[in-house]
């Protein structure tokens, strides 16, 4: 095996059953050790239980490897905190994260109550959040980290009756990209696995011969590749039914308007032209955008 986490510690959340199972499974399948992370909760975040992650627990135990479970609720940080140290006391670093815990409460947007809209977004976003805040500073000091998001199709795309998931899928591509710029110089790199499989999560929304299709382990097989020493940085990879690809966000070159023609009706006018793409890019940083606009605002003055 080329890949190979031998030594490493991960912890990897939601993972007592679908996706986050087949990704610890994996994991400690080459070599790692791994905190199994789970509330034990229904799909709509109801309930709790250790009984799926304590399976998963066993499973890694029978095979030779070393777990532990944590019933942590990820949008609780004094919880995650917890399991960060447990896992320091035991194994005294923590090398890879997958922030893979998610509910849903799906509803069309006129429909949705906010109670449920917030619930979402505590859980995928601030999970998100909680998880990579409690061990940050211990993957900076030892200079070495690999962070996983899980985001969505229905992030990036859109999907009916998922306006909260669509929002907190997006929101932890928005903090990845930062992540991504405050870590580099400490060998942290953050990434994004955009899974479609056949979880409890999906179960009523596809048929059953496109479920079979639709393995948790293909979507694994990605995610270890971004958990590996020689991942890449701010990629976000879709992985789905044996498919996988790369997603990536760009912006068309653009024009510059002098001040008499900066109004509505001039963009509507020019509107073909400021769209061609041409010669789009994906930018390094948000500043990236700032410094274009201003060097074609003075190639202007200059001309």
């Amino acid at each position: 095996m080329s890949i190979n986490f031998e030594g490493q510690v991960a912890i990897v959340t939601g993972a007592g059953n679908g996706l986050g199972r087949s990704h610890a499974l994996a994991l400690a399948e080459r070599g790692a050790k791994v905190v199994v992370n789970d509330l034990g909760g229904a799909r709509d975040g109801t309930g709790a239980s250790s009984d799926a992650a304590m399976e998963v627990v066993g499973l890694i135990e029978a095979a030779g490897g070393e777990a532990f479970a944590h019933g942590a609720n990820v949008a609780n940080f004094d919880e995650v905190e917890d399991m960060v140290k447990q896992a320091m006391d035991k194994w005294g670093r923590v090398d890879i994260l997958i922030n893979n815990a998610g509910i849903l409460r799906d509803k069309s947007f006129s429909k949705m109550d906010l109670a449920d809209f917030r619930l979402v977004m505590d859980v995928h976003v601030m999970g998100s959040v909680n998880c990579t805040k409690a061990v940050w500073e211990i993957m900076r000091e030892q200079n070495y980290g690999r962070i996983v998001m899980t985001t969505s199709a229905s992030g990036m795309y859109g999907n009916f009756g998922q306006t909260n998931y669509g929002a907190a899928k997006m929101a932890v591509l928005g903090f990845m990209n930062t992540l991504v710029l405050e870590g580099g110089k400490n060998n942290i790199h953050v990434n994004a696995l955009a899974p479609t499989a056949g979880t409890r999560m999906t179960e009523d929304l596809l048929p059953g011969a496109v479920l079979d299709l639709m393995t948790a382990e293909s979507v694994s097989a990605g995610a270890l590749v971004l958990c590996d020493e020689k991942a890449p940085t701010r990629t976000i990879l879709c992985a789905g039914a044996g498919g996988y690809a790369t997603a990536s966000m760009y912006e068309t070159d653009g024009i510059f308007m002098p001040v008499e023609s900066q109004n509505p009706d001039a963009i509507v006018a020019k509107w073909d032209e400021l769209s061609d793409n041409t010669n789009h890019q994906a930018l390094e940083s948000g500043s990236k955008q700032t410094e274009k606009f201003v060097m074609k605002a003075m190639a202007a003055l200059q001309a």
